[in-house]
């Protein structure tokens, strides 16, 4: 089965071209960048270029291909909009892969999607899901709350780097996941015709909210976070001061995902279901104590050996004046 990746060099997407990869499919991954996608390459990927907003590039690159998995989304600083990325570039991709015979479609959405029509991102996740299943694909989304590896950038780092950590409104718990877990689910899907035309959660073992995830990250560390809070009204001002400027409608919309982080409400969902069609087990999964246990045991280790190195060179250093013995 030849499988095509979309949005492969993205924290998941990369996840999921390496899970393939390592299960024997052959892969190939549409990319903008070659020399961005470089690693690809090395894995063992094919890389053909193409971009979902043009999507006259669309139908050589999925010649010859059986599946897709589609874990594109826009970035803050592209020059693309979500709306071109999430839903135009999204709608062409589902018409060339019907155009093209594609047996199955993998897509991300994101959780309780349509509890949230006043958030852009959210409300394209669900009418791209209604589009999807109405298109005749043979498709399986799969409906993530948040993934670990941002958790880094978020709060590891700043707490390591005696920075603010930044916390808005009132903490919404999140069922964060590995990233490599998730790329399980998407090539799992592929095999089992029980995920066909279906929708699945696929979130971690607990949600977590600001508060008990600082609370970790400072127990870990031995460090203590300093936590500024930023008052949620401040931010929908900025939004729409950035809302009167064409560069700024993309961080805009990005700014409004924070209305579900500091709603207060739950992002999580029961994986009961998921874990029995899909046939992994529950205990297999990655705890958020136990990747972030790593983390810091890594990252504590390495700043150990430095300060080791640094005292050491103190120490060896020697006067570059020799002592003259008095006659």
């Amino acid at each position: 089965m030849t499988l095509l990746i979309v949005g492969a060099t993205g924290t998941l997407g990369r996840q999921v071209a390496r899970r393939a990869i390592d299960e024997g499919y052959k892969v190939r991954c549409l990319v903008r960048s070659a020399k961005k996608a470089a690693f690809l390459k090395e894995w063992g990927a094919e890389l053909v270029p193409g971009d979902l907003c043009y999507p006259q590039t669309l139908k050589a690159a999925l010649e010859g291909v059986t599946a897709v998995i589609d874990a594109a989304t826009s970035r803050p600083t592209d020059s693309s909009s979500i709306k071109q990325v999430d839903w135009e570039g999204k709608v062409s991709l589902i018409q060339a892969c019907l155009a093209a015979g594609i047996e199955r479609f993998i897509f991300f959405s994101i959780l309780d999607a349509d509890k949230y029509a006043e958030v852009p991102l959210m409300e394209i996740k669900r009418c791209t899901e209604i589009y999807l299943a109405e298109s005749g694909l043979n498709y399986t989304t799969l409906q993530l709350a948040g993934f670990m590896q941002g958790l880094i950038g978020q709060y590891g780092i700043p707490i390591l780097e005696n920075q603010p950590v930044w916390v808005t409104g009132e903490s919404s718990p999140i069922a964060y996941m590995d990233t490599q877990d998730i790329a399980k689910f998407a090539i799992r899907a592929l095999s089992v015709s029980e995920t066909e035309k279906r929708t699945f959660p696929v979130v971690g073992t607990r949600a977590w909210s600001a508060e008990e995830i600082i609370s970790l990250c400072e127990r870990l560390s031995g460090r203590e976070a300093r936590v500024t809070r930023m008052p949620i009204n401040l931010l929908r001002t900025v939004r729409k001061i950035l809302r009167f400027f064409q560069w700024g409608w993309n961080v805009a919309d990005r700014l409004a995902f924070t209305e579900v982080l500091a709603s207060g409400r739950p992002l999580n969902a029961s994986m009961d279901e998921a874990y029995q069609v899909f046939g992994f087990d529950s205990k297999d999964t990655t705890t958020l104590e136990s990747y972030l246990q790593e983390y810091f045991n890594r990252i504590m280790k390495k700043l150990k050996e430095l300060d080791y190195e640094k005292n050491k060179k103190k120490k060896d250093k020697k006067t570059p004046f020799k002592k003259v013995n008095s006659q």
